[in-house]
């Protein structure tokens, strides 16, 4: 008998021996290739960049897997205690591998043998670790083993905390949220801080698998595992059962959050920031890398520069009459599903769609777009409204083919069916106005000159209704707008404000087959001889091309350059006229450079930009401050910031030229924008057939440039010019932005000589007469002694123009000047 035993002991043993080595074996064998898990000491993971105004508003956030890096240490005790709870309750207590867990899987699934359900694993949350990061998510046995080792290496090496906030970070959460801070602000739209008990449960029920609890496409199975996870909690200690139960009552109340644009009216200048950020550092960094952006936007600004376009634009647009409509819809029973399926401007909230279920005499009756609901689906809810006929009197001039035919009642405007766009009038429940986008497009630039830093940028009327930005993307001609740079070249080359040049007739020989080019004036007149200031005040083109060939087009040309306008400029003398194309953003900086005296600017929508650990990576402000890392106060005076930027212009060249484009304002072109009353200098720019209308203008702490035309180059109509069309957008701005700020005055440099001058003569006079302005002269210079006339010697017969004339008064005419 006891042989007997001792011969089944050693088959047992031998068998044991043998199975213990195969497993051995097999083990060794598994773990050959396993990769190195040492790699989760540098875990960096793609981490969402996050681009915000100047104010710290938030404006966009770029990443292919939004996900946010937490810190262990500062995630809730309450989350942490929901995922454990859901995932794996003994994760303090085992080594990496639950064994009790792992025993009761192997029963549950030896029952559920022919069930045909799918295998329950028992796998830690330090095995989740391991295969998220180092293995792949296949359903094998090897896989299993491999998950298993890698568990148990990583306890080793790791802290619980530690692997815990690997775990929490990576998971995958559904609707393209990645880790608990990413999903905590995707589904409720706050920090993880902020979550309640039913908040964190529901988090914590998703990575079992996310598409099967979505919030709104499987509710009750959402509710049922969140209250699974809530109860565990309780089981646990983590919450008490009267929480529990308050826990379980509470809806989902998930309110998805919108990954578009959060600031207001900022889609351009995100764009643009994205843009940069991917030409500086990679689409990868953009996308992965967690970078924190703090742009130079003023949201207040952007706003005020929204606002004032679309009022120009719209203005401009209506009176050009009404194109039809937006869409035409044919419904039954029900408008709203078919008006549902139309996709707005989503930047334009003032504004809806709708659809006429009615027309008569008197006007319109309207149903209104269905709204979205929490879930994205449109709303089963219908509201109507009405348009009376006052309020789309601008749309009884029709455009049809071209032609303008007039209606005399909303029945020749609407018809059923049509799907146009309304804004609900103000002070009223039902009562909405008939609106249209406008064909034609605009952009506004708004800068600090002192540092060149972009506080406002709009690119167009509706970024959702076009993405190609017309203040950085569209090149156009600058027609007038660019005088002041061919005048600024003269006054620091030795002409004076005071030079007069003949407002005269001029043909000039092109050479070859370009033959005789003879431009003109926008008024189509003559002034005779004038001085600088009056050339730029009533923006004379013949003035301003003779100057040009007076001094030679390379030295217009080297200017242009110096300014930023253009990176080669042909020398050209009808490029004097602004025929060369450039940006708003580039003309902006231009004027600012001359606006702070000179000093060259670098144009700037970034302040800083710092990596995912808060290292300052770039910043805009390279000026040198030797003394502002002193650790100690010991009596040592204040540190100055060292300004190394180049000097383009001579500060007192600067101040001439701002002093006569300050005329522009009081006597010129932009008479409009006098009752701003304030220190105002800027030029009105208009181009052939009034394809383009530009103003730009500066106080000394800001610069604005309006342009306003159609993407493909069409005459904006007679009379149409920059003084018309783009001033009023920038009266409109500076309306709202110099509220509350100080008058300024533009500051004269020393040495500067005041000297009261006749303002068509040039020459010197008594002040206080008619006509007679104090003007600006550099040291050494004054007006002539002796009345001499640029440009006589060209001088055309049958057009002679004496200054101060009778023929002189009456040839003075307003106008925009521009390229002809």
């Amino acid at each position: 008998m006891v042989r007997l035993i001792g011969y089944f002991f050693g088959i047992g043993a031998v068998a044991f021996l043998l199975v213990a080595g195969g497993i051995a074996l097999y083990v060794g064998n598994v773990s050959k290739d396993l990769p190195n898990y040492e790699v989760l000491a540098k875990y960096e993971p793609p981490v969402t960049t996050r681009i915000h105004a100047a104010d710290g508003s938030l404006m966009a956030e770029f990443a292919r897997e939004r996900r946010l890096f937490l810190p262990i240490q500062v995630i809730p005790d309450r989350v942490k205690a929901a995922f454990i709870s859901a995932e794996d309750k003994n994760f303090y207590e085992h080594p990496g591998v639950d064994i009790s867990g792992l025993a009761r899987a192997v029963v549950t699934n030896v029952k559920n043998i022919g069930s045909g359900r799918r295998p329950v694993g028992a796998s830690t949350i330090t095995q989740q670790v391991a295969k998220n990061f180092l293995l792949s998510s296949n359903q094998t046995y090897d896989r299993k083993i491999k998950e298993a080792i890698l568990a148990l290496r990583i306890e080793q090496a790791y802290s619980k905390d530690r692997i815990l906030e690997l775990y929490l970070n990576e998971i995958f959460f559904g609707m393209g949220a990645y880790g608990v801070a990413g999903a905590s602000l995707t589904y409720f739209d706050k920090s993880v801080s902020d979550l309640s008990i039913a908040q964190a449960a529901y988090l914590a029920a998703l990575p079992k698998g996310p598409a099967n609890y979505h919030p709104f496409r499987q509710a009750d199975r959402a509710i049922e595992r969140r209250n699974w996870v809530i109860d565990r909690m309780a089981e646990n200690g983590y919450v008490t059962p009267d929480e529990a139960t308050a826990a379980k009552a509470e809806p989902l109340g998930v309110t998805p959050r919108d990954n578009a644009n959060n600031l207001f009216a900022s889609e351009y200048f995100t764009e643009e920031v994205r843009r940069q950020i991917i030409n500086k550092y990679g689409v990868n960094a953009l996308y992965e890398g967690g970078l924190s952006v703090r742009t130079t936007l003023d949201p207040k600004v952007q706003v005020m520069a929204r606002n004032a376009l679309h009022t120009g634009l719209l203005k401009y647009d209506e009176s050009r009459g009404y194109r039809g409509p937006f869409k035409h819809i044919e419904f039954g029973s029900d408008w709203g599903v078919p008006l549902g399926e139309i996709n707005a401007f989503t930047d334009v909230p003032e504004w809806q769609l709708a659809t006429v279920l009615d027309v008569t005499p008197q006007g319109a009756e309207i149903g209104l777009q269905p709204p979205r609901e929490v879930s994205g689906a449109r709303s089963k809810e219908r509201k109507a409204g009405t348009i009376a006929a006052a309020d789309m009197k601008w749309a009884y001039r029709r455009l049809v083919d071209g032609k303008r035919v007039a209606v005399k009642s909303p029945e020749g405007v609407l018809k059923v069916g049509d799907v146009v766009f309304v804004e609900k009038k103000p002070d009223s429940d039902n009562a909405y106005l008939l609106r249209q986008p406008p064909k034609v497009q605009g952009a506004v630039v708004a800068m600090d000159p002192h540092t060149g830093r972009v506080l406002s940028l709009i690119g167009g009327f509706s970024y959702s209704e076009s993405e190609f930005n017309r203040a950085t993307q569209a090149h156009r001609q600058p027609g007038s707008s660019f005088k002041p740079f061919v005048y600024a070249a003269a006054l620091d080359n030795g002409y004076t404000p005071a030079s007069v040049v003949l407002d005269g007739p001029i043909e000039v020989d092109q050479g070859g087959s370009l033959g005789i080019w003879a431009p003109k004036n926008y008024s189509g007149k003559f002034a005779g001889p004038s001085t600088l200031r009056y050339g730029i005040e009533q923006s004379r083109n013949l003035m301003t091309v003779r100057l040009a060939k007076d001094m030679g087009m390379n030295l217009v040309a080297e200017y242009a350059e110096r300014f930023g306008i253009y990176d080669k400029m042909l020398p050209v003398l009808a490029m004097s006229l602004g025929s060369g194309e450039t940006t708003v953003l580039r003309m902006v900086t231009a004027y600012s450079t001359i606006a702070n005296g000179g000093r060259s600017i670098v144009p700037s929508m970034i302040d800083r930009i710092q990596d995912r650990y808060g290292k300052t990576v770039f910043k805009h402000d390279q000026r040198k401050c030797d003394g502002c890392t002193a650790t100690a106060w010991v009596n040592q005076p204040e540190p100055e910031l060292i300004d190394e930027r180049d000097q383009v212009l001579d500060p007192m060249t600067a101040y001439q030229i701002t002093s006569m484009m300050e005329g522009v304002v009081q006597r010129g072109t932009a008479q409009i924008l006098k009752s701003l009353d304030r220190p105002l200098a800027g030029k009105t720019g208009t181009t052939n057939d009034e394809k383009d209308a530009w103003f730009i203008g500066y106080t000394p702490d800001l610069v604005v440039g309006v342009f306003m035309g159609y993407d493909t180059p069409t005459p904006l109509g007679s009379g149409f010019t920059g003084g018309g069309l783009a001033a009023p957008v920038f009266k409109d701005f500076m309306e709202q932005a110099l509220v509350g700020k100080p008058k300024v005055d533009f500051r004269v440099p020393d040495g500067m000589k005041l000297i009261a001058i006749n303002r068509r003569s040039g020459m010197q006079a008594e002040p206080g007469g008619p006509d007679i302005i104090m003007e600006a002269f550099k040291p050494g210079t004054g007006p002539a002694d002796t009345y001499s006339v640029i440009g006589m010697d060209s001088f055309q017969e049958g057009a002679p123009i004496a200054p101060q004339s009778p023929q002189a008064t009456r040839a003075i005419t307003s106008g925009s000047g521009g390229l002809y």
